[in-house]
């Protein structure tokens, strides 16, 4: 049902003592007590995220594996879901345009799931939850949510559809909505032997891309007649009354998607794990895009949380990687490093720096260190190959030599 009842507090800054910054400085703990673990061993999550364009095929899952496992991960984040279509056998979503739009003779996450564990490397199916369509043209399927529910994605206050270019985004704000994307959920949950849920694009994805020129700016999401009956049924306000309300209502619809989510995976499978990827700046993430993470975190709707501190400058990664230490009791949080385009002194720093205050990290991505194959199974090289061996000579040593010493 529909979020009613005292609105949400903006979050606040809380800042660390120094006398416990200096112990975070010091020790590089591991999980906490009273928290569940998201990986079996005590050296730490080593997590990498493994996108929907980096496999066509089972050939190419088993490699990428076998990639992870050679790499000293022990947790992959291996994308099924990216915008309302299926990387597995679905009852409810198309199968992806990536892999033709149709059954590819394979069912990738049963694939993930069985090469993943024979390598003693835990699965975590990763989903993209808010986004059902993404790109310049419609889907040719007429069954794509797209079409056959058109009137569950975002309009502004003229009744216009969200332009096509980028995310094409569902209304969370719908209770009907919320029901379909937990049941999306429980279909992989049920039917798969996965480790974990990790859930991105948990928000709004109404960051400005060129798709909003005619318009000048974003607009502001969503404005339809019946998400506007529903606020004031709500507060008795119109969203223009108080934009803080507004934003607080926008955001409680997403907290409650997450917690029918948790719900769902502690009735239907109790020891998988859940997470999501999260702006590094909470405050940031909940004014623009209804991200609100550290309710979250005091709620206890999360296992783990995965800060996508991809920031180059070294100071501005640093202090967010003091902030989010402030968590670390109440939430097991794996940082968040990019990998792409990156050279690799840049990111053994940055993984050093993360680990000063918790053990656990999560790469951005797969492709930033390994080729994909093409359809002869030899790597596809192009213009990032040099860089990306680079990376991957500097890197992955490193890698190993942390899983070994744990520090």
């Amino acid at each position: 049902m529909s979020q009613s009842g005292p609105m949400i507090e903006h979050p606040r800054s809380r800042s660390l003592p120094l006398m416990a910054m200096l112990v975070a400085l010091v020790l590089v703990p591991g999980c906490q007590p009273g928290l569940r673990r998201t990986a079996g061993d005590g050296t730490g999550i080593r997590a990498i995220w493994v996108t929907r364009w980096d496999y066509k095929s089972a050939d190419d899952i088993r490699t990428i594996m076998d990639n992870c496992r050679r790499a000293e991960f022990n947790t992959v984040f291996f994308q099924v879901r990216g915008n309302g279509t299926a990387f597995y056998r679905s009852k409810l979503e198309p199968w992806a345009d990536e892999l033709g739009g149709s059954d590819p003779g394979f069912d990738p996450l049963a694939v993930a799931c069985r090469q993943a564990h024979r390598r003693g490397l835990k699965l975590h199916a990763w989903v993209n939850v808010m986004p059902a369509w993404r790109g310049k043209n419609p889907p040719r399927n007429p069954q794509q949510l797209y079409h056959a529910r058109s009137e569950w994605f975002w309009r502004d206050s003229r009744g216009r559809r969200q332009p096509l270019g980028w995310y094409n985004s569902l209304n969370p704000c719908y209770p009907e909505v919320r029901r379909y994307l937990v049941a999306v959920m429980h279909e992989i949950v049920k039917n798969y032997r996965v480790d974990g849920l990790h859930l991105d694009y948990i928000r709004f994805p109404n960051e400005w891309t060129e798709s909003y020129g005619q318009h000048g700016a974003v607009p502001d999401y969503p404005r339809d007649p019946r998400t506007l009956a529903l606020y004031k049924r709500d507060t008795g306000l119109g969203p223009d009354s108080s934009p803080s309300r507004w934003t607080a209502w926008r955001a409680a619809q997403v907290t409650q998607l997450l917690r029918d989510i948790r719900r769902m995976v502690d009735k239907t499978k109790p020891g998988v794990q859940l997470s999501a990827a999260v702006g590094p700046e909470p405050e940031e993430s909940y004014r623009r895009h209804f991200q609100d993470s550290l309710r979250w975190i005091r709620e206890g709707l999360l296992d783990a949380v995965v800060p996508m501190n991809y920031a180059r400058d070294m100071r501005l990664f640093s202090r967010r990687v003091a902030s989010w230490a402030q968590e670390k009791d109440r939430v097991v949080v794996i940082m968040g490093i990019q990998f792409d385009k990156r050279a690799g002194r840049a990111v053994i720093e940055q993984i050093r720096r993360a680990r000063t205050v918790g053990p656990h990290f999560a790469v951005f991505a797969y492709n930033s260190l390994f080729e994909r194959l093409g359809d002869d199974r030899r790597p596809k090289m192009d213009e990032q190959s040099p860089a990306r061996a680079a990376l991957r000579n500097d890197a992955v040593p490193f890698l190993r030599f942390v899983a070994k010493r744990g520090s």
